[in-house]
């Protein structure tokens, strides 16, 4: 089966990227794009972003998850630790992350290395999150083979049960990963595929400045 995708294009131009415009702070530059992105479209997941790294069997692995907390202490993920994603991070912390915001013709991708988040952190979220949700934590021992649907379903309704008329504890398998970034590139669509590149990476405390060739 072979399908020819050579006409698939789309010309950028919304906005530049350029040095004169941007934070010489990568953290307070992402949160410029992110609140731009919230403003431009607030009903749309902001939050979504790919995360990559090396999984156990050598290849690298991307999914979508969501962030839940960015600051200069990090970007917070949360997940089951006996997870696939979880496991491979243990024994190999590197990762990107990447944001793609199509609305603002936009991109940020952010390498960094990976470490759990404390369980205080964890707690305090997992105490946020709808019952139901809290529930599902519970059913799911995320990346483990199951039988069927009907076996997770079942899972779901005995914790309901169980948790009748109390209040739903985090699991001790559950919790975050906090991942302190090493680079941020920003990438802006530009017309002609000639788009703004801006590369930050870190040398001892401050942050070096580059453009890129698109």
């Amino acid at each position: 089966m072979s399908k020819n995708l050579s006409d698939y294009r789309r010309n950028y131009g919304k906005m530049d990227l350029l040095e004169g415009n941007i934070s010489k702070n990568p953290y307070i530059q992402f949160k410029e794009w992110f609140e731009d992105m919230e403003t431009a479209d607030p009903s749309s997941e902001v939050n979504v972003m790919t995360i990559s790294n090396i999984g156990l069997d050598g290849f690298p692995k991307s999914r979508i998850v969501l962030l839940k907390e960015y600051s200069e202490d990090g970007f917070t993920f949360y997940t089951n630790y006996g997870s696939e994603k979880a496991k491979a991070l243990e024994a190999n912390p590197n990762i990107c992350l990447s944001f793609f915001w199509p609305e603002l013709e936009r991109q940020v991708i952010i390498k960094g290395t990976a470490a759990k988040a404390s369980e205080e952190k964890a707690i305090a979220y997992f105490n946020s999150r709808p019952r139901e949700s809290q529930l599902g934590a519970w059913a799911s021992h995320q990346s483990s083979e199951i039988a069927s649907r009907e076996v997770l379903d079942k899972t779901l309704r005995e914790l309901t049960l169980k948790f009748q008329d109390q209040p739903v504890p985090k699991p001790g398998f559950w919790g975050g990963f906090q991942v302190k970034p090493i680079s941020f590139e920003f990438w802006q669509g530009r017309p002609n595929r000639l788009h703004d590149r801006i590369l930050y990476t870190k040398e001892r405390k401050d942050w070096i400045i580059k453009r890129l060739a698109p």
